[in-house]
């Protein structure tokens, strides 16, 4: 994907079409096992919050850069300070079976000009994990993203020693693209950060395999 100028160097492909994305809407989006809804304190909290307590150790918030939350109110506390802006944009996961709020992921670093965007803030419950809803949900952030707004770019980066997180990136589809090493600092430890992404031209079979297993 590149040609020579007229210096004989090697450039990128010609984008001189190209026009910004749309920004994501603060939409639903309804799929067969789940339907992600922008993120509502007074609708959401109490589930999102009775999804994250059963979890005794608190292993599914080691790699997230806040929480454990102690009780409901210091829950809707960073709901409001974190979760209303619109980047990064917060997405609450339902299970369409009981209309349960189960998990939150979030559209963050969103750069309509250059079409990249990246999927973060991904909190799957113990009762979501491992489950057509937690698959889907991902799906359905990914066609939205490439399908309805035409991005060129799905970004997905972890803490390079989160191996659930490195593992599921490239179950859903992602690429691996190598590790920024001492890229941050959080709950008081050094994190090196690895990247992983999808691009437009890949989507279509990655859509296939999804829809094939869903």
């Amino acid at each position: 994907m590149f040609k020579k100028n007229n210096i004989g160097q090697s450039i990128g492909a010609s984008l001189s079409e190209w026009k910004n994305c749309p920004v994501p809407p603060k939409q639903s989006i309804n799929g067969q096992y789940c339907k992600l809804e922008p993120l509502s304190i007074s609708e959401h909290s109490e589930q999102l919050f009775e999804a994250f307590v059963d979890d005794s150790d608190g292993h599914n918030w080691t790699y997230l850069a806040y929480g454990p939350f102690s009780d409901l109110s210091s829950f809707c506390d960073w709901l409001k300070d974190s979760c209303l802006k619109d980047d990064p944009q917060f997405q609450v996961i339902i299970d369409k079976t009981n209309n349960k709020a189960l998990g939150m992921a979030s559209y963050l670093r969103i750069k309509p000009n250059v079409g990249v965007i990246e999927v973060g803030h991904i909190h799957y419950s113990n009762k979501m994990q491992r489950t057509r809803v937690a698959t889907e949900a991902m799906y359905l952030m990914m066609a939205r993203v490439f399908d309805d707004l035409g991005y060129r770019r799905y970004e997905w980066k972890c803490d390079a020693l989160n191996k659930k997180s490195c593992l599921a990136a490239l179950r859903f589809g992602f690429t691996f693209e190598g590790i920024f090493r001492q890229a941050t600092i959080y709950k008081g430890r050094n994190r090196d950060t690895a990247w992983y992404s999808i691009i437009d031209s890949e989507w279509p079979a990655i859509k296939k395999k999804y829809e094939f297993w869903l």
